[in-house]
């Protein structure tokens, strides 16, 4: 019984390890406004995406800077989209908030540019994670029956 229950603590914090909060505020942010059809305020997508109001402010700040959303002002501003949802890579959008770590060389200053089988072997996982997400868009993420949409309470769009 303890050993699966370690299992389940392991595994839950290699997948929560893969990229940091900041990364998923981002994509829930970016999965969030692909499916809207009008700007929407930072206010009303923390309100969905249960970021933090203040956080997700500076996240969708670094969004805008890496050109990943359009920021509008005034009375019907907010946030959008700045291209199509199908253009935007998962791997471009935690790129633009924080990106995923590789081992260029070792850690430690052992081995130089020569990893040893354990860093290897993690660079080559986060190789296959960058891989993925390079090949996954915000729409593949949204283009799935409402069931499995994710953080299933986002509301439908927009009429």
């Amino acid at each position: 019984m303890r050993a699966s229950r370690l299992t389940i603590v392991t595994k839950r914090f290699i997948v929560k390890s893969m990229i940091s909060q900041t990364a998923e505020y981002a994509l829930r942010a970016m999965v969030f406004l692909a499916d809207q059809t009008q700007p929407k305020t930072n206010e009303a997508i923390a309100q969905v995406t249960q970021v933090p109001t203040g956080y997700l402010a500076k996240v969708m700040q670094s969004l805008s800077r890496a050109r990943l959303v359009n920021a509008q002002r005034g009375l019907h501003g907010g946030f959008s989209l700045a291209s199509p949802a199908n253009t935007i890579t998962v791997l471009t959008v935690i790129n633009a908030v924080d990106p995923i770590r590789r081992f260029h060389e070792c850690p430690l200053g052992l081995h130089g540019i020569n990893l040893c089988p354990l860093h290897r072997s993690l660079d080559d996982a986060a190789q296959a994670v960058e891989r993925t997400f390079g090949d996954t868009t915000v729409a593949d993420l949204i283009n799935v029956p409402l069931h499995r949409k994710p953080l299933c309470s986002f509301p439908s769009p927009d009429p």
